[in-house]
């Protein structure tokens, strides 16, 4: 009997503990923004590859259309400030963005890194099979197929890829193609102030085009009413892209879904530590 009871104070105490000790709940995600994009050039498989041996739960990417139809990884549109040459990748075939060295440019000359701009294909095969990549679509709807097919080569499973994109109908359109992976609708802050009908507008389109959740700057007004309305709508709710451990704690605690970051490592640490 005295047992049974000690074991039942234990329980109490650490169900009533539990979340105090400031530490993020298992079911938010931590992101790198671009891969470990503070350890590494900004997507490049040096970047995925420490991103997620320093604990990111995903990765997330940007790629791009060449002229040859080849996917590739690169926030920007020219290759001017990763690798000093003013070339459009749309105007590039894979051949040719290939001979551009894409590690030694800002804060990363002379560290070492020796970098070429990755295929889709190799920066997918960089996922670890417990976790997940967020894939920024900068191409047109035509491009889709080709991502599906990239995703099959790899063999990663569906719940692994989520396809982020600012066109809603992209988003749409992937949720077709492939409709086995999420597709999250990516929602810039524009204006201070959101007028509730805005954030309801946001909810019907998504839902309307079948698309999995929204993922919004974290500079939206976001609370626990929202989190709830977009989870109540059957969808996720994601932001990016977000360096503040204190911010990211008052979001956690509203119930949001994941955290892209630019310091995963930092973010996961400072989550970890007791609040204050």
């Amino acid at each position: 009997m005295k047992s049974k009871l000690s074991l039942f104070v234990l329980i109490a105490i650490a169900l009533l503990a539990g979340p105090a000790f400031g530490a993020a709940p298992a079911r938010v995600q931590i992101v790198g923004h671009r891969g470990g994009s503070e350890t590494a050039p900004e997507n490049t498989l040096s970047a995925f590859k420490s991103g997620y041996a320093d604990g990111a739960d995903g990765c997330e990417l940007d790629f791009r259309s060449t002229a040859d139809g080849k996917l590739v990884v690169s926030h920007d549109a020219s290759m001017m400030r990763c690798a000093g040459v003013d070339v459009e990748i749309i105007h590039q075939t894979f051949d040719e963005l290939r001979k551009l060295e894409v590690g030694q440019w800002g804060k990363w000359k002379g560290k070492g890194f020796t970098e070429k701009i990755p295929s889709l294909d190799e920066a997918l095969a960089t996922v670890p099979p417990d976790r997940t990549i967020f894939l920024h679509c900068y191409t047109g709807r035509l491009e889709l197929r080709k991502v599906r097919d990239s995703i099959l080569r790899c063999g990663l499973e569906p719940e692994q890829v989520i396809l982020i994109c600012f066109q809603r109908g992209t988003c749409a359109t992937f949720k077709k193609v492939m409709p086995q992976c999420k597709t999250f609708w990516l929602v810039a802050h524009v204006a201070p102030n959101y007028e509730p009908a805005v954030f309801d507008q946001l909810i019907q389109q998504a839902k309307m085009d079948g698309i999995d959740g929204l993922d919004v700057d974290y500079r939206f007004p976001i609370d626990k009413a929202f989190v709830e309305k977009v989870h109540g709508a059957g969808l996720e709710l994601h932001v990016w892209t977000l360096n503040d451990a204190a911010l990211a704690r008052k979001l956690i605690d509203a119930g949001i879904d994941s955290i892209t970051t630019d310091r995963a490592d930092w973010l996961r640490r400072q989550l970890a530590l007791p609040a204050h």
